[in-house]
């Protein structure tokens, strides 16, 4: 039973707490902007953890513009492709697609996700109607095949929404990056806040102790101690849905809220302007190869997973524009 001092494990915002439907998260709702126009997301592969040594940009911090040690966590971002176009129109039951542009070139190793329409993009741009469009979003997808440290190679498709500025100049930025390559620095920068969205680490079926944190039943319980001690009331004679039970734990989808960028490096030629590898590289990744963001703090998934980055919906700061990163640790993760 929840009591003061012990109170309840586990949000019901999360019910039902079953497996996610796709390893790739699925972003809902986009935040409006001001500037642009440009996109609103990009997607990257989880390299691992590292702590680093900079200056504490927080005004109102007690160790203000000293040096402090912080977590942040490895990101591996390789540009990305525009396969597509997508417009929209707003009607009473949500959006509508109203029109679709594929571009014909395509890479290769698309041909293991789906296939590509065969069009013409010329003659459809010409039956845009740009004043019933709404809504615009580009069609993407990632080129695991740049990336040594994930196993898979098929390339992931999801939309990534173009905001900022007028619909017509969205239409006319989306016609720009068709059949284009995209980078994160086309996204955000250095010192600006994003949303992270992943899948995270699956930990199977799990008992009541360890999915909702219930206390352990006294020593000479009855048979058994990692159990709940009633399965509620008399009436309503049915199990309610907030008991805790045994099941699925981890391998659901989340979002991490306003996480600060403090890097982005990128290519120089074929090696990167300041490598992040440590020695040995990073446990069960390998090593960075393609540009790559430090991100503050922990972000949900394990490694290797497809990590999915938003304009913050919900912002809580400023950008900072005077970062000042001292060290970052390149120490070997292997203990050696």
């Amino acid at each position: 039973m929840a009591t003061p001092h012990h109170s309840r494990h586990g949000s019901m915002a999360y019910y039902p707490r079953k497996r996610a439907r796709d390893i790739v998260a699925h972003i809902k709702s986009w935040p409006e902007i001001e500037k642009g126009p440009k996109i609103q997301g990009f997607a990257g592969y989880k390299v691992g953890m590292t702590h680093i040594l900079m200056v504490d940009w927080r005004k109102k911090s007690e160790t203000a513009g000293q040096e402090i040690m912080l977590p942040v966590t490895v990101v591996e971002v390789p540009p990305m492709g525009v396969l597509g176009i997508r417009l929209y129109r707003k009607t009473t039951y949500g959006l509508q697609v109203a029109n679709e542009i594929w571009t014909n070139n395509i890479d290769k190793e698309l041909a293991r996700r789906l296939n590509v329409p065969k069009n013409s993009p010329e003659e459809r741009l010409k039956n845009i109607d740009k004043s019933s469009i709404d809504e615009v979003r580009l069609i993407t997808y990632t080129k695991p095949h740049l990336v040594t440290g994930v196993p898979s190679k098929t390339p992931e498709v999801m939309e990534i929404r173009v905001g900022g500025g007028t619909v017509e100049q969205r239409i006319d930025y989306a016609i720009q990056k068709l059949g284009k390559e995209i980078n994160f620095n086309d996204f955000s920068e250095p010192g600006k806040l994003v949303d992270v969205i992943a899948v995270t680490k699956g930990k199977g079926f799990q008992g009541h102790v360890k999915r909702f944190g219930i206390k352990l039943l006294p020593r000479k319980n009855r048979k058994h101690r990692r159990m709940i001690g009633t399965l509620g009331p008399w009436h309503p004679n049915w199990v309610m849905y907030t008991v805790p039970m045994a099941g699925q734990m981890g391998f659901q989808q989340r979002t991490e809220y306003n996480k600060r960028i403090l890097r982005f490096v990128q290519k120089k030629g074929n090696e990167l302007e300041e490598d992040i590898n440590p020695q040995g590289g990073f446990l069960h990744y390998g090593l960075v190869r393609n540009p790559y963001v430090l991100i503050h703090g922990s972000i949900p998934g394990s490694t290797k997973r497809l990590v999915r980055f938003r304009d913050p919906i919900r912002p809580t700061d400023e950008e900072v524009k005077d970062l000042r990163l001292v060290y970052v640790s390149r120490s070997s993760k292997q203990g050696v």
